[in-house]
């Protein structure tokens, strides 16, 4: 589980952000929204609320480039543009197997090398005092090493600075690196990271086609979710027989279209009143978002994994985020975790669905972009868990709020108008 993500100088990030997932226990509210493990308290689920290019995909993103770099792949991190630091900053703490480990690594985008890269396990005492181990600290630039496995430490500072040092050195050598490697890349591998505007089905298609207690999970979620549904299979091709539709029918939507996948989502058929029909014809945009995100959603569920999405209420009815969200937060779930940004307002909610620490902002203005939580709002500041966050939302009292002048450019756009029609006369 993630418990904090850390950058600097990233995307839209130049001072340092820090997006925290740890559970503040003098809460006991929704006590049911946090992982407990080994003295651990982490939240099980966040909402990241912010105006539209204020930087709650760059989070996102941020999230990405980490598990990107983790597993060995292309990060395609960027420095903030507004900087001439090439150096990009990331890290991230976070919980597995029961064991709290952080890692934070510095890139220099302009000469694709990773000038610092910092490992640690963090242990609790009984009395909850933290402290932390240092299993590797490579800083290239303050010429500072350590590493746990002693014989490996002088060999550090001449290795490349072009990758990892677990995916430099032979790690099955070295026992502590090996470690490292298991734990960053196994931690990883659990992290889905998908974006509602542009979802592909693939993954639910996968799954449909294991003819298991997991598909059957799948089809239950996305029937559930759509009143006037009576079954969604994934049918043989031989048994796929509609009538009155033409072959030069396409659907109206194109951005959950697959064109390598054409024959696997014709194969996707969907059950109204009996009448059995392709979903990619007959579903609405929404229900074949349902039907893409499902499997993600049943997945980590099921599996203890990490589920990050971007604009969670993109074409979904209010109803179903909240549903989703309250899956994740349910007593049963026991080890997987949801992270989305979100502009739906009716998540918002302390009453019922989530704690101050489970809501956090993205606030873009001319200084800069803050990342904050409600839980940063005071009881004197006139925040508490009993208050209507959304009104005070909707008023400008949390930030993170846009302000267009709309009304300035309909006026703008009538004027011309009127103009126009004068000209005309």
């Amino acid at each position: 589980m993630i418990i904090e993500v850390r950058a600097k100088n990233c995307y839209v990030f130049e001072d340092e952000i820090r997006f925290s997932m740890k559970a503040d226990m003098r809460n006991k509210k929704f006590a049911a929204n946090v992982h407990r493990e080994n003295n651990f308290h982490v939240l099980k689920t966040a909402g990241i609320y912010g105006p539209n290019n204020a930087g709650k995909t760059c989070l996102v993103k941020c999230i990405r480039g980490i598990q990107g770099v983790l597993l060995n792949k292309k990060s395609g991190l960027l420095p903030n543009i507004f900087t001439k630091d090439p150096l990009c900053g990331l890290g991230i703490t976070f919980l597995y197997e029961g064991r709290k480990f952080s890692y934070d690594f510095k890139y220099d985008a302009g000469k694709d090398e990773y000038t610092y890269e910092e490992f640690s396990e963090i242990l609790k005492d009984q009395y909850n005092n933290e402290k932390s181990v240092c299993w590797l600290k490579k800083d290239s630039t303050g010429e500072s090493y350590e590493c746990a496995d002693e014989e490996l430490q002088k060999m550090i500072p001449v290795m490349s600075r072009n990758n990892l040092l677990c995916y430099i050195v032979d790690a099955d050598k070295f026992w502590h690196i090996g470690e490292m490697k298991r734990i960053l890349t196994g931690f990883a591998q659990k992290i889905d990271i998908i974006n509602m505007n542009n979802i592909p089905i693939r993954h639910t298609i996968e799954l449909m086609k294991n003819k298991d207690r997991l598909q059957q999970k799948v089809v239950e979620f996305i029937r559930n979710a759509d009143l006037y549904m009576d079954n969604f299979e994934f049918a043989d091709m031989d048994k796929i027989r509609f009538q009155g539709i033409r072959g030069e029918e396409m659907p109206e939507e194109k951005v959950l279209s697959i064109p390598e996948d054409v024959m696997d989502q014709i194969r996707l058929v969907t059950t109204y009143k009996g009448v059995r029909v392709p979903s990619m014809l007959f579903d609405s945009t929404g229900t074949k978002k349902i039907a893409s995100i499902a499997s993600y959603v049943i997945e980590a569920l099921e599996q203890g994994r990490i589920l990050v999405v971007d604009e969670l209420d993109s074409s979904i009815h209010f109803k179903l985020t909240r549903a989703i969200a309250a899956m994740f937060n349910n007593e049963l779930n026991t080890s997987a975790q949801m992270i989305f940004t979100v502009h739906d307002i009716n998540l918002m909610d302390c009453k019922k669905m989530f704690r101050k620490e489970q809501i956090w902002f993205v606030h873009k203005d001319e200084e800069g972009v803050f990342v904050y939580s409600l839980a940063d709002f005071t009881a004197q500041q006139g925040v508490r868990d009993t208050t209507d966050v959304m009104e005070k939302y909707r008023k400008g009292a949390l930030g993170a709020l846009p302000d267009p002048e709309l009304i300035n450019s309909l006026l703008r756009i009538r004027g011309c108008a009127k103009e126009v029609d004068a000209d005309a006369e």
